[in-house]
């Protein structure tokens, strides 16, 4: 596996991306995939919504590849490139779905603790069940780590909305922890 940050091995191949070679396209394609699944997934609501997304990205990566400053890490520029996928697939397919202001927002104070046979796989299951507007949220904020004037400027929404959306998340998977908790203390006492 190559090492997205080596740029002896990255330079030919996106040297030769910038050309439109095939086979250049097609290695970047093999290296990066996975790279962009990892991100992608976050943000979508199942694998084949992340699939879209990741080719999505690709193709911005392959029109825009001259934007890309050689001076950088190429991995931070994709990774930037698949977020911003991400968003934009998200504005096409869920703009308005779930959208309210912070001030029609329940406040909720319920604390739920993760039960300690929780994978990430079941943690990212769960953040895929949220509605998309919480969910891009939820990721750009808790994971990606943008400040909520970020996510507004990005997403074209007020900060009261962004700031209820994640609230609404947090909510929402509150919920969820409650109910494996649950399920969990039935199941084994």
């Amino acid at each position: 596996m190559m090492d997205l940050e080596d740029k002896r091995q990255l330079s030919p191949i996106l040297k030769g991306c910038k050309r439109g070679e095939g086979s250049a396209q097609k290695e970047l394609y093999k290296v990066l995939f996975r790279y962009g699944m990892s991100i992608c997934l976050k943000f979508s609501k199942n694998e084949e919504e992340a699939k879209e997304i990741v080719n999505d990205g690709f193709m911005k990566i392959f029109t825009k590849l001259n934007l890309y400053d050689s001076g950088h890490s190429f991995k931070s520029w994709a990774r930037r490139v698949f977020i911003n996928a991400s968003i934009d697939y998200y504005r096409k397919n869920h703009k308005y779905s779930n959208v309210i202001d912070i001030a029609e927002a329940p406040v909720s104070m319920v604390s739920v603790a993760a039960p300690e046979n929780l994978e990430r796989e079941d943690i990212l299951k769960m953040v895929q069940q949220l509605p998309p507007s919480y969910r891009l949220v939820f990721t750009l904020y808790i994971v990606e780590g943008y400040k909520h004037h970020e996510i507004a400027e990005m997403l074209d929404i007020s900060i009261g909305a962004s700031k209820s959306n994640l609230s609404k998340a947090r909510e929402k998977l509150r919920g969820m922890l409650q109910s494996e908790n649950n399920h969990y203390n039935e199941k084994f006492g």
